[in-house]
């Protein structure tokens, strides 16, 4: 067939993206589909196939109340069952048919009632299929007592293979290029196997995923079904297709179904693996003939789903927690480091390059300071590092990763041998200043199942060329380059948290110098106010006894004279003067900062800080909410407030247990705005609340994580404001900030 050209290919492709699978206005035939509305349950659609099981034609049951169909008994049931539909998941209901026994599902979507009848097992199936659900509570317990993830899923597949018999029992994991790959497998032996292969992205398309994400489960008994239509087509209510995201015997995409064909398999079920919100993964099952699982062992099998889910979240976040524990004692060792540089904190980071590299398992560093620049390991030239500086210094982000540099900037593939991943960070300064880990490349061959150039196929249909899924599924390795180890969230913290320490030093230093300018400034005043004081003092003397000698009456030498002595006595007193205001600003203490204040819009501060802080939040497993009264203006200089309240939240987040919460609100008080950092953390002694603003107190503590100048900054700038900022704590239960900014007139 000769080959598409671009635009139509994207055509297809589209088309294929935006096949509408939540509304295939058909079911699986495994079961039957009734939609219901109103107090007394009418019927207002329903599977074609209700003809071919009960005997009756769908046109005469539409409309009418669903005891048509199932008899008063079994449509008392259901009434019953829906009362509580809206509170908690309904189990199934037990429903006696036509001499049949059904397992009824129910569902609410879009102000619908959905009732799904698939066929019980029989006695003999049934008490097959509970002995196997008897075991749940020991995989369960195996589960939540494992300690590796590969032991996990390991566990994970070969216990569902027990349970439900499929031939294939996979675990697919999702990359966050939005690929995927297969990393635990249990087969029948005449199976092919999967294990460790790559998957395209377009083999599960983005809104498949959004249905995995949102539901547990899905199966397919037989991947070679007619579809069941449902009678009418649309809704009558809505004129709209009906919604069957929710629905057990939803029918599947086509092109899916052919895929798993392809695949060599008939039957599948599908379990979602959850990361808090984010589809993490799938246990994928699929056999080579038909295959019905009954629903307890469907409900089994999604429960050791969701366990295993928390189990990944569990034990991700714990080996995060010891990633970053890893880097405590380099990243305190390379603060000391920064406090004694000579010149400026990151002549301090030059002075310990190997531990630097060692800080993020990096190959190379460079540190850029204005005009200097350091090289250590394998790192490019100083002109590309310099051109690459400014690339990653226009991206806005203070810290910034990558493991494929050179697909974001294409600048790197000539020196991607020692430069293919980058990690920098860099301080908000007016001179050029960074530092750049470097880590080199490393080649390595994918094994693909197929050839991930060609996802998708192309087939002749009724309408003409359409897309269909790919027919092969052999071994295809791929020679990457480019690439390297991929940064860790150990080594985002190590960034993360050096940078904080580098601008509590920075700022240190210019508190530093000010506080020297103070000194210098008033140790002038005090030679001045002596040396000059005490001449103008005789100065004023002098005149007032000269003064006394001539009269302005008197010979014309006399008046010139008067009349000189009064303009030295009024320069002296202009003199004196200035003096004493001189005086009275030395008094004045230096202002931390030069503020430059304007009207802000409250909700667009909250929306900054919300989008920068969020993510230590949701990493460490706390809601931060922020609420703030309808178009408040302040005013107010934008980044010394955003300062403290990055202060005010971060060191919420410190000491916040995980689960824990932090709220921040702003409010209205007469002239000014208040400001409030709550959270539900540990709380501050009461012995230690009074010093807290003060200078170094948390050093002075013995606490190394930090300088202790956070809030004795915060405080200075808020007093640069006209406010104050005051704690509240009580211990056990957290702490509260609060502090005022004038409302903009």
């Amino acid at each position: 067939m000769n080959p598409l050209d671009p635009e139509t290919f994207e055509t297809l492709l589209t088309n294929c993206a935006d096949e509408p699978i939540r509304f295939p206005g058909a079911i699986q035939p495994h079961g039957l589909l009734v939609t219901l509305r109103g107090p007394d349950l009418h019927i207002q659609q329903i599977s074609a196939n209700v003809e071919a099981l009960f005997g009756v034609a769908p046109a005469a049951l539409l409309d009418q109340p669903l005891s048509m169909l199932t008899g008063p008994q079994a449509a008392a049931a259901v009434l019953q069952a829906s009362h509580f539909i809206e509170q908690v998941e309904v189990p199934p209901l037990e429903l006696h048919l036509q001499g049949l026994t059904y397992e009824g599902l129910l569902h609410c979507n879009n102000g619908i009632l959905i009732l799904e009848l698939e066929l019980k097992p029989d006695e003999t199936e049934l008490n097959h299929t509970m002995a196997k659900v008897r075991n749940l509570s020991r995989v369960l317990q195996r589960l939540q007592t494992g300690k590796t993830l590969p032991a996990l899923y390991e566990t994970c597949v070969s216990e569902i293979q027990a349970l439900t018999g499929y031939d294939r029992v996979l675990i697919y994991r999702f990359q966050e290029e939005g690929h995927g790959q297969v990393i635990a497998e249990a087969s029948a032996p005449a199976m092919e196997l999967f294990n460790g292969m790559f998957f395209p992205a377009s083999d599960i398309p983005e809104q498949a995923r959004e249905l995995y994400r949102t539901h547990w489960l899905r199966i397919i008994p037989d991947a070679a079904y007619e579809p069941v239509q449902l009678v009418p087509k649309l809704r009558p209510d809505t004129g709209q297709a009906l919604d069957l995201s929710g629905a057990v015997l939803r029918s599947v995409s086509p092109i899916h179904c052919q895929y798993m064909q392809n695949m060599g398999v008939l039957s599948s079920m599908s379990i979602s693996l959850m990361d808090g919100e984010r589809l993490w993964g799938l246990i994928s099952c699929g056999h080579r003939t038909p295959l019905h699982v009954p629903h307890e062992l469907r409900m089994a099998c999604q429960t050791i789903g969701q366990v295993l889910s928390l189990q990944i979240s569990a034990l991700q976040t714990l080996e995060i927690s010891r990633q970053r524990e890893a880097k405590i004692d380099a990243l305190v060792h390379l603060n000391s480091a920064m406090e004694q540089g000579p010149e400026n904190v990151f002549d301090g980071l030059a002075l310990e390059p190997r531990l630097l590299m060692e800080l993020t398992r990096a190959s190379g560093v460079a540190i850029i300071e204005d005009k200097v620049l350091h090289r250590y390991g394998q790192c490019p030239h100083p002109e590309q590092i310099r051109d690459l500086y400014q690339w990653f210094k226009q991206s806005g982000d203070p810290v910034f990763s990558t493991h494929s540099l050179s697909t974001l900037y294409a600048p790197a593939a000539e020196y991607k041998d020692v430069a293919s991943g980058l990690l920098a960070m860099c301080l908000p300064k007016p001179v050029d200043n960074a530092v750049l880990w470097f880590r080199s490349e490393i080649k390595e061959s994918m094994p693909w199942s197929g050839d991930p150039k060609k996802p998708l196929n192309l087939e002749r249909s009724a309408t003409g060329l359409r897309l269909s899924p790919r027919t092969s599924f052999e071994l295809w390795k791929v020679e990457v380059d480019g690439i390297c180890d991929k940064w860790s969230h150990g080594d985002l913290f190590a960034a993360n948290d050096l940078r904080r320490s580098a601008l509590e030093n920075d700022l240190s230093r210019q508190v530093l110098r000010e506080q020297q300018a103070v000194r210098a400034r008033d140790e002038l005043v005090a030679v001045v106010s002596h040396d000059l004081r005490n001449p103008m003092t005789i100065i004023s003397m002098l005149c007032g006894m000269m003064q006394k000698t001539f009269s302005s009456d008197g010979s014309h030498a006399s008046r010139r004279i008067t009349t000189a002595i009064d303009t030295m006595q009024q320069a002296t007193s202009r003199m004196n003067i200035l003096l004493e205001d001189l005086l009275d600003t030395s008094k004045i203490e230096a202002g931390r900062y030069t503020i430059s204040p304007q009207s802000l819009d409250v909700t667009q501060i909250f929306e900054e800080a919300l989008s920068l802080l969020t993510p230590l939040a949701t990493d460490k497993g706390l809601e931060l909410t922020f609420h703030s009264e309808p178009d408040l203006k302040i005013h107010a200089d934008p980044e010394r407030l955003f300062q403290v309240l990055s202060n005010l939240i971060s060191n919420a987040i410190k000491f916040t247990p995980a689960q824990g919460t932090i709220q921040v609100a702003a409010i209205t008080s007469g002239d000014d705005i208040v400001f409030s950092v709550r959270d539900s953390g540990k709380g501050i002694p009461a012995e230690q609340l009074p010093h807290i603003f003060e200078r170094y107190w948390t050093a002075k503590e013995g606490n190394t994580s930090g300088t202790g100048l956070g809030l004795y900054i915060s405080q200075g700038i808020i007093k640069a404001h006209g406010g104050l900022l005051v704690a509240q704590s009580t211990p056990g239960q957290g702490s509260e900030f609060r502090f005022t900014v004038p409302k903009f007139a």
